[in-house]
């Protein structure tokens, strides 16, 4: 597997809070709380290779009655240079439970601290979406590697959050 249906550009999709969105990309709710791919103190930016998959990952932990609700930004921002991203299959991660829900480990967070000290960006299969990938991203390291290229006003399909019948 290459990247994303072989493509030639990587894009990062992010689903952020409103008042949120203008600093999308600094890591720091990861850093303070940690993450699947990092341990607290350690800046991750988390996104999507895609903006369905971006929105999955948002609604599984926000419930899609939120993203109804609470004004959100869809940020897309573009890899200038494919070499940056590292690519990270399942046969890369020590311990296969590590691509499916649950709460993370201390060496799934070690391993991702590993990463994120070496690469800017790491290409990773999604655990919420299995065919679908998420990139995550070390500010510090990614900074001037990316544009932003898109930020607009997220609507979630309201089918999604249907009243009560």
């Amino acid at each position: 597997m290459g990247l994303p249906l072989g493509s030639k550009e990587v894009y990062l999709w992010r689903l952020d809070r409103k008042e949120h969105s203008a600093t999308w990309f600094s890591g720091i709710g990861a850093e303070l709380g940690g993450g699947r791919w990092n341990s607290k103190g350690v800046k991750a930016v988390y996104s999507s290779a895609d903006p369905s998959t971006a929105i999955l990952e948002v609604a599984v932990h926000k419930g899609f009655r939120a993203l109804d609700s609470v004004p959100h930004v869809l940020t897309g921002a573009r890899v200038i240079d494919l070499s940056h991203v590292h690519r990270v299959t399942p046969d890369d991660v020590p311990n296969p439970n590590w691509l499916v829900p649950g709460t993370p480990s201390l060496g799934q967070q070690k391993f991702g601290d590993d990463l994120l000290a070496l690469h800017p960006f790491i290409l990773i299969p999604s655990a919420v979406s299995r065919h679908s990938w998420n990139i995550i991203m070390n500010p510090d390291l990614a900074e001037g590697l990316f544009e932003v290229v898109r930020q607009e006003r997220f609507a979630l399909d309201t089918r999604l959050n249907p009243p009560v019948r």
